[in-house]
């Protein structure tokens, strides 16, 4: 299936498009979870610049492993506007649902199940997209979670790939299961596990569970414009769109699309001076919950990702993996966005599929 773009006629936006649960959503777009990069600093980002609803990275069900500073990183909501949503990965239903109420303890308002990680060390072990191989055990794990979130008035959601191959697209069968069982909402990324982020994401399978399904369905994959995101709402008639890889780097993408569905126009890009502000402040929110040793090198991807393809961002780049000290950091990107101030007003729009072909990041 190939997505027409033309000019877009705003979509009617009601006071809240959608709801997770009793949780009244104010848009209809979302930033997907992703291994190591939608921590509690780049989520409050996210939401600040126009997404309703943002994932965490997924949390183990291994009961060993919620003490490990990873997890209890991965685990801080403080001060995250709500609602908060973690997602918890793993291959045994009693472990989901313990992983399920020790979140919940801890601030999930929200719990999303993780069924589309592509990774191999996630795979290797059944968990993730593996899951979708056993549609039994994936119920079974589903059902286990919704009885353990109902006494506490947590509604459950799934996050799925088209299915393990392109032989085997199961993503229907298991949605309807999953709405059976008691989900909030389903999430479909549209592609197999066995293409992993190569070629094209597809919508037609979205398309099918949007048409089967009652509760709300969320697009996921290749939706790194604002027409995109457009597009594959009206093919689909999804709910919402959730974007990925796209916003590494550019989070204020999220209003653009939001601007773009309620007015049919392209939003300005934004000025080197607002992205200034915006790596400074993400820069100084990352080390305050990685520290600075951690955060200074952690950072460097997200600051990778924003000076991507920007004038002179090679030498930039290995310019940054000579610092280890967050003051020089922040210096450094402050030179530099007041240098590219100095020739240029606005961020150069990107190029139309950039963000999908060269960011990295799996998608969970």
């Amino acid at each position: 299936m190939c997505l027409v773009f033309q000019h877009f006629a705003p979509f009617p936006h009601p006071e809240f498009p959608m709801q997770i649960g009793p949780y009244a959503l104010a848009n209809r777009v979302f930033v997907a979870p992703m291994a190591g990069v939608t921590d509690r600093p780049f989520r409050q980002l996210c939401k600040r610049l126009g997404a309703a609803y943002a994932v965490s990275e997924m949390v183990t069900s291994r009961k060993d492993l919620w003490d490990s500073l990873k997890t209890s990183r991965r685990a801080n909501h403080a001060g995250e506007p709500g609602p908060i949503a973690v997602q918890i990965a793993g291959t045994e239903g009693e472990m989901m649902a313990q992983a399920a109420v020790y979140n919940i303890a801890r601030g999930a308002q929200i719990i999303d199940i993780n069924m589309g990680c592509p990774a191999k060390k996630v795979c290797n072990r059944w968990a993730g997209s593996a899951l979708m191989q056993d549609e039994a055990l994936a119920i079974a794990i589903v059902q286990a979670v919704v009885k353990a979130c109902a006494p506490h008035g947590v509604p459950v959601t799934l996050k799925m790939r088209t299915g393990w191959s392109a032989q085997g697209k199961n993503a229907l069968a298991i949605a309807l299961a999953a709405e059976q069982a008691g989900v909030a909402m389903v999430t479909v990324h549209g592609r197999t596990r066995e293409q992993g982020y190569k070629g094209f994401a597809e919508y037609d399978t979205v398309r099918a569970v949007k048409a089967a399904l009652r509760i709300p369905v969320v697009a996921n994959g290749d939706i790194d414009t604002p027409q995109k995101a457009a597009a594959v709402l009206d093919y689909t008639g999804a709910d919402a769109v959730m974007v990925g890889r796209a916003a590494q780097g550019r989070p204020w993408l999220f209003r653009e699309i939001n601007h773009y569905l309620a007015t049919g126009t392209q939003l300005a890009p934004p000025l080197v001076e607002e992205v200034r502000r915006l790596l400074v402040e993400h820069l100084h929110d990352h080390y305050s919950l990685y520290g600075d040793y951690t955060g200074v090198r952690s950072a460097r991807k997200h600051i990778g990702w924003y000076v991507q393809a920007l004038p002179g961002s090679e030498a930039f780049r290995r310019q940054m993996l000579g610092l280890d000290e967050t003051g020089a950091q922040v210096a450094a990107v402050q030179a530099f966005f007041d240098q590219l101030g100095a020739h240029m007003d606005r961020i150069p729009a990107p190029q139309q599929g950039a963000a999908t072909t060269q960011h990295t990041g799996e998608t969970v």
